[in-house]
């Protein structure tokens, strides 16, 4: 199936992301080069990144000049990455007329010694509309210029707060056309995962303060992570919790301490995998940390990040003794505020497939860095949840469809899925990424991948296909990417890594056509 050629648009001389790369030969083997040390991200210090903001912030004026914009748009610096070489990553927002641009979004890539590389952008031409509108919005609404199509329109963007049908908060964005009222698009602001049943992780070491009388569940040295107890309320932070010999839980979900354990461990796991293999300081790359609340509502089977706290919820699950915090779930909600952070993938269509994939992506790949004797590295979402009663896990990224309801392959028809259900063209690209197709064994569990054209393919690692896809997260995707631009992403993700027309590029490039996507 041919996808239209879409994404980024040479800023200089470069041909950023332009590899064009379609037919790089057969399956590559699993190569044992390492990541070229210069295109991973530096470790900056809190001051070291305000600078590189600030910096941005004063060039945002010459910046907006190189790229031609128009006199009515403006950059507003979102974040600034630095390589190990020196390259700077700088992502932007834009506005127009002092309106926010939504899908105008960009990422400026500049080289050490300050030479213009590339830049990394959906929107194309000009966003320039008429800023006056012709119908007025009731609620919570603000005047934004919509670019999430081919021609740019000047809407409102409503934000309409309650609560979902199985209980979860709901931030629904709703974009409306200004001079109609027709609805252009709609997206749900918190992210959940579906969960329920036990999960333990065994007897594990928490980061927690002394204070007078005891101590408090609060990491100090995880940039002050600290679990709440909401005591089955549904709104506010809660109380944090505290402990008089700081030996907390005991490994029941009768004990309101035994969730509170999973969720402040999940989220150590997930903090020290960030910064242990991307360099990453927090969700945030600030050294802040979200924080936990556990025992929201009552019997309430879910999990769920959202922005507007930046913290992660977990509910108690059936008969409010099972709590919700398995570790891949954990590190599934942190991931949602990494994405959050960084591309900001749209929660709704492919983006926001894109989104829950990378969220079972890092996810996976927390439970894999944990290594945990009691819950060990696996390729199956949820699978200490047993939500059904029966063994399987929520989702297979070996095989998506096994779970009656997600997608292998890239389709026409895939926005129109749930995005935890289109998530699976990119986990399953994942997975044969990391460990190829065919029948083969990982830690006990048994995975038979398939491919969309029958042909093999071999992986090159995890541990590569998880620097590829954080780079191509964080340095090349931008809130509308779709998969064909993933595609693209992860093309030069790997070119950055491991070289243009290595063995890890071309699986890359092989392990998309097995997945339907050119």
């Amino acid at each position: 199936m041919r996808i239209p050629p879409r994404t980024a648009v040479a800023l200089a001389t470069a041909t950023l992301l332009a590899t064009g790369l379609t037919a790089l030969g057969g399956p590559a083997g699993a190569a044992p080069a390492q990541p070229d040390p210069g295109a991973l991200p530096a470790k900056l210090s809190p001051g070291e990144r305000t600078a590189l903001i600030k910096s941005a912030d004063a060039g945002k004026a010459a910046t907006a000049k190189a790229l031609k914009l128009g006199a009515s748009e403006q950059l507003v610096v979102r974040d600034v990455l630095k390589d190990r070489d020196g390259t700077v990553h700088t992502r932007y927002e834009r506005t127009y007329a002092g309106l926010p641009v939504l899908g105008g979004d960009l990422v400026v890539h500049t080289g050490k010694d300050g030479r213009a590389l590339g830049v990394t952008k959906k929107l194309r031409g000009s966003p320039a509309v008429d800023t006056k509108a012709s119908v007025t919005p009731g609620g919570d609404s603000r005047k934004v210029v919509w670019a999430g199509a081919d021609k740019p329109v000047l809407a409102w963007e409503t934000v309409t707060r309650g609560t979902q049908a199985d209980g979860t908060p709901s931030e629904l964005h709703t974009i409306t056309d200004a001079r109609n009222g027709k609805e252009l698009y709609s997206y749900e602001a918190v992210r959940s995962e579906g969960t329920g049943n036990s999960m333990y992780a065994g007897t594990v070491a928490l980061g927690t303060t002394a204070v007078d009388g005891g101590f408090v569940l609060t990491d100090a040295g995880r940039g002050g992570h600290t679990t709440y107890d909401l005591n089955h309320a549904t709104k506010g932070q809660g109380t944090a919790f505290t402990d008089a010999d700081d030996t907390w839980g005991d490994g029941t979900g009768t004990n309101p301490q035994t969730a509170a354990v999973d969720a402040h461990y999940g989220a150590a796991a997930t903090w020290d995998y960030y910064l242990n293999t991307h360099g990453r300081n927090g969700i945030a790359d600030d050294g802040q940390a979200a924080y936990s609340r556990v025992h929201y509502g009552d019997n309430y089977v879910n999990a769920f990040w959202q922005d507007s706290c930046f913290c992660m919820t977990y509910g108690d699950g059936i008969e409010n003794t099972h709590p919700l915090t398995a570790l891949d779930v954990a590190g599934h909600e942190m991931s949602h505020g990494v994405t959050a952070a960084t591309a900001g993938l749209i929660y709704s269509k492919e983006s926001g497939g894109l989104n829950e994939a990378t969220s079972d992506i890092f996810g996976t790949a927390v439970e894999f860095s944990a290594d945990n004797s009691e819950d060990t590295g696996d390729y199956l979402i949820g699978e200490e949840v047993d939500l059904f009663g029966d063994g399987t896990p929520l989702r297979f990224m070996d095989e998506p469809s096994k779970d009656g309801v997600s997608a292998d392959y890239w389709s026409v028809k895939l926005g129109k899925l749930n995005v935890h259900y289109s998530s699976g063209v990119a986990n399953h690209f994942f997975y044969l990424l990391s460990e190829g197709s065919g029948q083969k064994t990982i830690n006990g569990v048994t995975y038979d991948s398939p491919t969309f054209d029958g042909q093999p393919v071999s992986g090159i690692g995890r541990a590569a296909a998880e620097q590829i896809w954080y780079r191509a997260l964080t340095v090349y995707m931008t809130k509308r990417t779709d998969y064909a631009d993933a595609r693209i992403a992860t093309l030069q993700a790997a070119a950055d890594l491991f070289g243009d027309g290595s063995a890890q590029q071309q699986a890359v490039d092989r392990g998309w056509a097995a997945v339907n996507v050119h």
